[in-house]
């Protein structure tokens, strides 16, 4: 599949996420969804990612959104991930790594010399209608959800 642009119609999922039960595109319908992507629960960088968008889950509620965060980590990883840091907002279980292709972000990677695959933490913006408003790629967590809703509530 070709890289996913703005103005394109986000590709649908219907995944399992923490506590049980599933999340899919259809039952966000309507609503504008911000649809984070990384790389495992309870690493640094993921931690401040989804502490951040916690911190601000209320103010992207006001504005009209929803948080989902997707990796290829198991429900049971990500129920603990939740419990440890009091998160609150929706994570989704991609195991078998077909919606983190669908959106491109499951990329070859390279760490002291040696390549393997894993998720390129990136963000997508999806307006209520389903087309993608926006795109981050490559994100660095700090500061990253703030600049998110700013995003938001431009819509």
């Amino acid at each position: 599949m070709s890289e996913l642009d703005e103005g394109m119609r986000a590709p649908d999922f219907d995944l399992p996420r923490d506590g049980g039960g599933n999340v899919s595109m259809k039952d966000l319908s309507g609503k504008k969804v911000v649809l984070y992507f990384y790389p495992k629960d309870d690493t640094s960088g993921c931690t401040i990612q989804a502490v951040d968008f916690t911190a601000l889950a209320a103010e992207f509620d006001d504005a009209g959104a929803i948080v989902v965060g997707m990796s290829p980590d198991p429900v049971k990883a990500h129920d603990k991930f939740i419990a440890k840091h009091d998160l609150g907002i929706i994570l989704a279980s991609d195991t078998d790594k077909s919606v983190l292709q669908a959106y491109g972000v499951w990329k070859e990677k390279s760490m002291y010399g040696r390549t393997y695959m894993g998720v390129e933490r990136s963000t997508f913006l999806i307006d209520s209608d389903g087309t993608i408003a926006r795109i981050w790629r490559r994100v660095k967590p700090k500061g990253h959800a703030q600049t998110v809703l700013e995003a938001v509530r431009s819509l």
